[in-house]
């Protein structure tokens, strides 16, 4: 009798331990949950031949920006199952190639088309979703709508109650507006597979979309403790505890979960996402008028010196220009932000010239020439999308805007702006901006 997948797609082995192995440890890779690599190093044992699991632990180790050992596992795979494996198997092992090797674009492309013809290959079909997915981080302006499409496109081939992927359908439309539908999707995907960070943390996202900020808390409090401090989102998901409770104006509940889980000491996350969550974070904590503690600056921008000094990842140039701004690294910033020009300039930057103004603005917000930051970031508010990651990340930016505009006098602009947030997203801390606007 074949092996095959929980979708009942044909495997390539013979060891129905290899294959129950690799069943379980992509279950495992696609909820994020402790126990992937051990898991697939048990199908590869099982069955040296069979070239699925390598592959999957080459995603894992670029999951966990291990890239040496992705691109060695991925070669090894691409060996493989050009020997033993079926015309699916060569076509998801190449998809996986092509990105592990830096090929986006292609890697989209050929994600798009596998998917096409075998939807239920849920490795594959992974890949274009999520706030770090291949569309997010495609420079497009639609691909929250792109990710949508794809769901809508493939919803048919699910059961009704399958975790993984009503989980991803609904992080897919809570991000691009339609907040009522994500939700209930989402939290009936944390119902069906409490152990799967993924849920948990697109329930907090369309959470903090709905301006359900107490609710996300206490989910947030209550799920936490479960998941192992080594786990890759585990800091960032009390990143998203942190930020409800700036947001209500709690500093010292948000500023000890900042210390203890998210800052760069203390979390075990992978670079993008402690270098993100601590430079937004903190910019945050400055932008809402809040003294940040001495050395936090400095201590996150040490951790960040060893990671993406190569502009062209805009991402992590955003943050990187934060964190340069704060600590008054003018020289590294000017860098990167004509670094990023040229890039846009010959066209080889997807996201276009948004990126290079952001960082133009930050350095403008963090010297206090709020006016000529806010002349920087109205033209192009509309394009930061094209940056990726989630709308709760991007709206730092918005946020900067905001209060340059407050700080410039601007109040006419500010209110209409506050406005536009409060009718999307009931938030206590735009209601108080708003008072205050008010109030004169």
């Amino acid at each position: 009798m074949a092996c095959l997948d929980r979708y009942s797609l044909p495997l390539s082995t013979s060891s129905e331990v290899a294959a129950e192995r690799y069943r379980t440890g992509v279950d495992l890779l696609l909820s994020l949950w402790p126990g992937v690599a051990q898991t697939l190093d048990e199908a590869i044992a099982a069955d040296p031949d069979f070239a699925l699991p390598l592959a999957a632990r080459a995603r894992f180790h670029a999951v966990r920006a291990e890239a040496t050992q992705a691109k060695a596992k991925i070669a090894k795979a691409m060996e493989l199952v050009q020997i033993n494996g079926t015309e699916r198997e060569r076509s998801h092992v190449q998809v996986l190639s092509l990105a592990i090797n830096g090929q986006a674009a292609m890697a989209l492309a050929g994600a798009l088309e596998h998917t096409d013809r075998w939807p239920l290959d849920i490795v594959i079909l992974s890949m274009p979703l999520g706030a770090f997915g291949l569309f997010a981080f495609s420079g497009m302006a639609d691909h929250d709508q792109a990710r949508v499409e794809l769901c809508e496109r493939h919803a048919r081939h699910f059961p009704e109650d399958d975790w993984w992927f009503l989980n991803y359908r609904g992080w897919a439309h809570g991000e691009n507006g339609n907040v009522e539908l994500g939700r209930a999707m989402t939290q009936r995907s944390l119902e069906l597979r409490r152990n799967n960070v993924n849920a948990v943390h697109a329930v907090a996202h369309v959470l903090y979309e709905a301006g359900a900020n107490d609710e996300a808390a206490e989910i947030i409090k209550d799920w936490l403790p479960g998941y192992d401090r080594s786990g890759t989102l585990h800091g960032h998901i009390a990143w998203h505890g942190a930020l409800v409770a700036l947001e209500r104006g709690d500093l010292e509940t948000a500023l000890g979960i900042y210390a203890g889980q998210v800052a760069p000491p203390v979390s075990m996350g992978v670079p993008i996402n402690v270098i993100s969550d601590s430079a937004s974070f903190l910019w945050r904590m400055q932008a809402y008028g809040h003294e940040v503690p001495a050395g936090l600056w400095n201590e996150a921008a040490r951790y960040a010196a060893d990671y993406f000094q190569q502009p062209g990842f805009p991402f992590a140039d955003v943050h990187m220009a934060m964190l340069a701004a704060a600590t008054g690294d003018q020289l590294a910033l000017e860098q990167r932000a004509n670094a990023l020009s040229t890039l846009v300039s010959d066209g080889s930057l997807r996201a276009g010239s948004v990126v290079p103004a952001v960082c133009h603005a930050l350095q403008a917000f963090a010297n206090g020439n709020y006016a000529d930051c806010a002349r920087i970031l109205e033209p192009v508010a509309h394009e930061v999308v094209r940056i990726g990651g989630s709308g709760a990340q991007r709206e730092i930016v918005q946020d900067t805007l905001l209060v340059s505009l407050m700080r410039a006098g601007e109040a006419e602009k500010a209110r209409a702006l506050l406005d536009r947030r409060l009718h999307r997203r009931p938030s206590p801390r735009d209601t108080r901006w708003l008072t205050g606007l008010a109030a004169g």
